[in-house]
């Protein structure tokens, strides 16, 4: 029942924590800024980004560690093993029972261990920049709500998994990345249609400059537009963004209010244009079949891992922890390939939007106000950019759409 430390999970662990504190060093010194970032943008606007993401970044290093520390210990020290032999000898009720509680256990002591992470993240440091709209009481309501569809769908999860192990004990990694599979599908496509109202309004957009500029360029793009609604962002956020979002006959250009409220309708229409370039590049079905890729190769390297480090892995509570740890580990060390690709779709997506606004001035105003009103670092040292960045900087963007612009 005790899972096995060995070499694997020397050099992930290890490896992980030398990119972490790597992270946290470039995080905290990031060089200077290129000469060029302030022909667009001033001193104080670079420094207030770098001050505003310093934190925002630090929090989210640290919650990995934390995590993973729990983790690592849990389940290395045999606490995990001693726990789930304790559940099983108390509670009774047989291996499915146990399984259940244990995932509840540790499904709860992870939430308490991130919640100081998130509290600080998204509500009192996003209050002290001006961003967060939300009172203390929608904030927790939030989060409630977030949790209760999280333990839900985890739990249903879990048990589907070692369903899986049980009936299929040498495929079942090939059954559980179909089965993710399937779930990423649901996530692209139905995710933002059918969850998304759960936390908020959506009303069609009453605009008709607004609804004519949308179809217009939908028009241009090939796409299909049946709705155009305004979302009520301004309840929790004072940041801005847009979204094409849909399946089959059903598609909807999703604008939020606080972005029709303060910008400029030329700009509005480039960020519409950049969302309806993802789809008309079929990044969006391109990142997905990527991601479904990726998926299979994570599993069957869960799969080889837990055949030497867990002595009983289908019908252990144990390995829930351990999987938990491998895919912790997992994302984090493989960010940097997931940003490149995401860089470079977003990259061609700001290229095709200026080919179908031809506006190049406003695109450009718009990534110096994006960047003015989001207070992003526009002049990140190369590993952090590695590692966050799943769109390119600032002066990046603007290089791109100056250059694009000359085609026209």
């Amino acid at each position: 029942m005790q899972p096995r430390f060995n070499m694997i999970w020397l050099i992930l662990i290890a490896g992980v924590g030398v990119l972490g504190l790597l992270y946290v060093w470039f995080t905290l010194f990031p060089g200077k800024a290129a000469p060029d970032t302030f022909l667009y943008f001033s001193a104080e606007q670079v420094e207030r980004g770098r001050q505003y993401s310093r934190a925002v970044r630090l929090v989210y290093i640290f919650s990995i560690f934390a995590q993973a520390a729990f983790l690592a210990w849990f389940i290395f020290t045999g606490r995990a093993a001693a726990l789930a032999r304790w559940l099983e000898q108390t509670v009774g009720g047989g291996f499915w029972s146990s399984l259940l509680l244990f995932f509840l256990v540790l499904w709860f002591l992870l939430q308490l261990i991130n919640l100081p992470f998130t509290l600080f993240n998204s509500y009192y440091w996003q209050h002290w920049w001006g961003f967060s709209t939300q009172t203390m009481g929608s904030w927790w309501s939030d989060y409630f709500k977030e949790g209760a569809i999280s333990l839900v769908l985890s739990a249903a999860g879990v048990l589907i998994l070692f369903g899986l192990m049980s009936r299929w004990p040498n495929a079942w990694w090939l059954a559980a990345a179909a089965f993710l599979s399937v779930w990423i599908i649901i996530q692209t496509f139905i995710w933002p249609v059918a969850v998304s109202p759960l936390f908020n309004r959506f009303t069609p957009a009453t605009d008709p400059a607004v609804t004519s500029m949308v179809r217009e360029l939908a028009g241009k793009a090939g796409l299909p537009v049946d709705e155009v609604l305004v979302m009520d962002a301004s309840s929790r956020t004072t940041r801005t963004n847009a979204y094409y979002a849909g399946l089959g006959s059903t598609r909807q250009i999703v604008l939020y209010d606080t972005l029709l409220s303060a910008y400029p309708l030329n700009e509005v229409q480039a960020v519409v244009a950049h969302e309806m370039a993802h789809w008309q590049k079929g990044h969006i079905i391109q990142g997905m079949t990527l991601g479904i890729i990726g998926n299979f190769i994570l599993w069957y390297l869960l799969f080889l891992l837990l055949r030497v480090t867990v002595p009983n892995v289908t019908r252990s509570p144990v390995t829930w922890s351990v999987i938990l740890l491998f895919f912790l580990i997992t994302s984090f060390a493989g960010s940097p390939l997931q940003n490149y690709i995401s860089r470079r779709m977003e990259t061609e997506a700001d290229r095709t939007s200026v080919m179908l606004t031809g506006d190049v001035p406003a695109a450009v105003r718009l990534e110096i106000d994006l960047a003015a009103g989001n207070l992003s670092d526009v002049a990140p040292a190369p590993f952090v950019q590695w590692f966050s960045y799943s769109h390119p900087p600032a002066l990046t963007r603007i290089k791109t759409i100056e250059q694009a612009g000359k085609a026209l």
